[in-house]
């Protein structure tokens, strides 16, 4: 008599269940595999929320040197950065102690010129955390009831890193790029309705203070009828960060009014004005457009320096992942050797500078005079190629400083 094929689990036999699957010495059932995978699932969600207590405390010299290996310069706001997640570390490991002394968190603004590190520095850092981090951007953001995105839609993405552990979420870190897209539109508020500029600076308060905030799981105005997650963020620390484009004005403004008396040509001497950034005050950020709320809401505020010839120059090869490094590698994946001759570097970096577009732009030019070779190379038998200045300033020749902006 032939034995009838059943789930070694739940013992149904194969006509009692929708799907049998079979393994070396048995068989499981589509509802025993689904209800494993519940088990797993949550096995996995209880092992996190315990690991959330065994953090391992990266000091601020750790994590600079971690920093410095993708990021060229910017000591400045890599100091400050490792300071602000360190002591973030030390609150999420922070037990009740018998004096009641509780650390409260230091949310961080990154003020610097697009193509200096923000984002970069943002991302480098993501990949050194045992916590949820996710970058977000504020240029997308309105207040309720509007065509955008809400507030809380922040948090939601937050929660899709934690794999919805909201516990996991509640000590995570935000970064919110381009928060000076939300700046005031204009002094007088009254006029019109700013639902992308002060409004959405209001819905900030409460999430960068800390309180519960009900998020939807899915995104708010897709699925009106979703269950809310209440998610506390006491404990979340907010990097934010933004190119503040026409803020230097307001910097020299400020510095040109403090210089009287005797002593004004020899104060005027002492400023800077390559890099006004440094001088960066919370009361630049207040004329800019920020309200003094939320100024007062982010404590540390640091600047990027500018990118000098010199910068762009180690940029191009010296981080863990510089452009040429990916370049040879991609080459490479073909059985291809590229070689890049120090003047084309040279040539590169001159080029950056004279259209001034930032370490963005190396990206482009080096697209720009690679392109063809990008397109051949692979179809081609040749094993190894070499790019020279000659080639390269023929491949620059009918490229305008417009062009490369806008790529």
């Amino acid at each position: 008599m032939k034995k009838e094929d059943k789930c070694s689990f739940c013992g149904r036999p194969r006509d009692g269940v929708g799907l049998l699957i079979a393994g070396v010495s048995g068989f499981i059932c589509d509802s025993c595999a689904r209800q494993a995978k519940e088990i797993v699932d949550e096995q996995f969600k209880s092992e996190s929320a315990k690991s959330l207590g065994k953090l391992t405390l990266k000091k601020p010299k750790a994590i600079k040197e971690y920093l410095d290996q993708y990021v060229i310069g910017q000591d400045d706001a890599k100091k400050y950065l490792s300071v602000a997640v360190y002591n973030h570390y030390k609150r999420l490991m922070q037990k009740d102690s018998e004096d009641d002394v509780e650390i409260e968190k230091s949310n961080i603004i990154l003020v610097g010129e697009t193509g200096t590190g923000k984002t970069l520095l943002a991302r480098t850092i993501a990949k050194l955390l045992e916590v949820p981090f996710t970058i977000v951007d504020a240029t997308v953001l309105t207040e309720a009831g509007y065509v955008g995105e809400d507030i809380e839609s922040i948090l939601t993405r937050l929660l899709q890193v934690a794999d919805y552990n909201v516990e996991a979420a509640e000590r995570g870190i935000v970064f919110i790029d381009e928060i000076d897209k939300i700046a005031r539109k204009g002094d007088n508020p009254s006029i019109t309705r700013d639902v992308s500029g002060e409004g959405v600076q209001q819905g900030l308060l409460k999430l960068l203070e800390g309180s519960v905030v009900n998020v939807p799981p899915q995104g708010g105005r897709k699925h009106p009828d979703q269950k809310m997650i209440p998610v506390n963020t006491k404990n979340i620390l907010f990097i934010c960060g933004g190119a503040f484009d026409g803020i230097k004005r307001k910097i020299a403004n400020r510095l040109n009014s403090r210089v009287v008396g005797y002593n004004s040509d020899k104060d005027r001497d002492q400023i800077d004005f390559d890099n006004l950034l440094q001088y960066v005050a919370p009361q630049d950020l207040k004329s800019f457009g920020l309200i003094p709320e939320i100024i007062g809401r982010l404590p540390i505020l640091t600047h990027l320096d500018p990118l000098d010839r010199k910068a762009l120059r180690r940029i191009l090869t010296e981080p863990k992942n510089s452009l040429i490094k990916q370049y040879v590698k991609m080459f490479e994946m073909d059985g291809i050797a590229l070689t890049i001759e120090e003047d084309v570097l040279e040539f590169i970096v001159d080029k950056a500078v004279e259209f001034k577009v930032g370490a963005r732009g190396l990206r482009s030019i080096c697209e720009t005079i690679l392109m063809d070779k990008m397109y051949e190379a692979p179809s081609e038998k040749s094993k190894k190629l070499s790019i020279t200045l000659e080639y390269a300033k023929e491949c620059m020749s009918h490229v305008s400083a417009a062009k490369l902006k806008q790529a």
